[in-house]
């Protein structure tokens, strides 16, 4: 039987700050983003604004051993891409990078797509519906609706669109812990645990498309996957706090166009 730690207003008010430094770092991190920076250098930066200007901790620096502060997927990696120098960003990319953080004993994580230059009509658009799969599924939380309907609004929306969801890796429960239950899968798997939300949860939903097949594959360092045929991936990812309502969006960036706070009960 899954166990889903429920906040309270105290761990809630904590979550929020360590939120809003996940969307910092990522509003902070875009201007660096350009041709012939290398994937390390950007990392250097992430993790020097974590640890010097917001006081707090980069959750992936060895999480398992990964080596890293950030993650950063470029182009046909779907996710855990590992930052370093040679990997340099050129014209056309598009890059993924993740971003968490522990603050006051309290995680909070997001990731979200960029483009290097300009994009390909293809890599546009493959962001954009993964972009858009993560919203939709937001329009529809509230307590009371069983957890795979995140997953089945996502595959509905990512499928219309002709694109395919990766399986194989899924949101989770966060909050004292970096993963924590329940598993927030993006596809409409029907003999999940039936889990009803209820208010107070909080846990990330971070859909992963590709631009062609679903099947991804593990490179040799342990970490990065990749698609199996080279296509295109991209993901978006935000730290959720279901409310009576409906949610609140605890990593929610400028310029983003969903509010902070979705009312979803009429």
């Amino acid at each position: 039987m899954t166990t889903v730690s429920i906040k309270n207003t105290k761990e809630i008010k904590k979550m929020r700050v360590a939120g809003k430094l996940v969307a910092e770092v990522l509003e902070m991190i875009e201007t660096y983003i350009q041709p012939d920076v290398s994937t390390e250098e950007l990392n250097y930066i992430c993790h020097n604004h974590i640890i010097n200007k917001q006081k707090a901790k980069p959750a992936c620096l060895g999480y398992n051993g990964f080596p890293k502060s950030i993650c950063i997927s470029v182009n046909d990696v779907v996710c855990h891409g590992i930052p370093n120098y040679k990997n340099k960003l050129k014209n056309g990319d598009i890059v993924n990078i993740d971003v968490a953080i522990i603050k006051n004993k309290y995680y909070s994580d997001a990731s979200k797509m960029f483009f290097v230059g300009q994009p390909t009509p293809l890599g546009k658009m493959l962001c954009e519906v993964a972009k858009k799969s993560l919203y939709s599924s937001l329009y529809i939380i509230k307590p009371g609706i069983y957890l795979n309907q995140i997953g089945k609004t996502i595959q509905k929306y990512v499928e219309k669109h002709n694109f395919s969801i990766v399986r194989e890796y899924c949101g989770h429960g966060i909050g004292t812990k970096f993963h924590e239950d329940p598993q927030i899968l993006h596809h409409n798997y029907y003999n999940s645990e039936q889990i009803q939300l209820r208010s107070g949860m909080t846990f990330t939903i971070e859909p992963m498309i590709n631009a062609g097949k679903c099947e991804v594959k593990c490179m040799n360092d342990g970490w990065t996957i990749k698609t199996k045929d080279h296509s295109l991936s991209a993901q978006y990812e935000h730290t959720i706090l279901v409310n009576e309502k409906g949610c609140e969006v605890l990593t929610i960036q400028k310029g983003e166009t969903i509010p902070r706070i979705l009312c979803n009960s009429y």
